[in-house]
């Protein structure tokens, strides 16, 4: 090993010592899945789907059956398309909740951090720290109630200027915004 390299990587190593721990931990460059409760969560999401697609179904069949009524043979044909429809779109979107947390993943390293995501179409967005303009991290009511949260990451372009990671545990989401962001007294692109 040459001088400079030594050099350098002496440096990096201090750097991380007088990093914040919180901060050096997160960027550990491992592929992380998404937290397991994101699992649970999307299928509530399925489910309240499911149910207004049924009742949007369902109010299309009383306001056919209030404008004159279909022929009895018909009705048997509606109602088992409503069953059909209502049943496999519930089971898809009880299924899908699982695909998804399988193929989705996240990296964060020092330089940046790496997006992992699709079921039949399969992406990877890397994003580089210099790039990142602004961060945010939100929750609703129902990621409030299974203690997740979003993390949506701003950059300068145009294609992929907001990238999101869902399913990720509230804290988790904290630290990783945190270490995404500038280092104080430093500028952003």
């Amino acid at each position: 090993m040459n001088e400079s390299t030594h050099n350098f990587e002496t440096q990096r190593d201090l750097e991380r010592e007088t990093a914040d721990p919180a901060a050096v931990a997160i960027a550990d460059g491992v592929r992380h899945g998404l937290d397991p409760r994101s699992i649970p969560l999307q299928r509530v999401v399925g489910r309240i789907v499911t149910a207004c697609v049924s009742l949007a179904l369902a109010a299309g069949v009383a306001v056919a059956w209030a404008a004159g009524g279909p022929p009895p043979g018909v009705v048997a044909a509606i109602v088992s398309g409503w069953a059909v429809i209502t049943g496999g779109l519930g089971w898809w979107l009880h299924r899908w909740a699982a695909l998804h947390y399988r193929y989705a993943s996240y990296t964060v390293n020092e330089e940046d951090i790496e997006i992992r995501s699709g079921v039949v179409w399969r992406k990877a967005i890397s994003v580089p720290r210099s790039r990142v303009q602004h961060t945010d991290v939100s929750q609703g009511p129902l990621e409030r109630r299974y203690g997740l949260g979003t993390l949506g990451i701003y950059t300068a372009g145009t294609d992929y200027a907001k990238v999101s990671v869902d399913g990720l545990e509230h804290e988790t989401a904290l630290r990783i915004r945190d270490h995404l962001l500038p280092p104080a007294g430093a500028d952003a692109v």
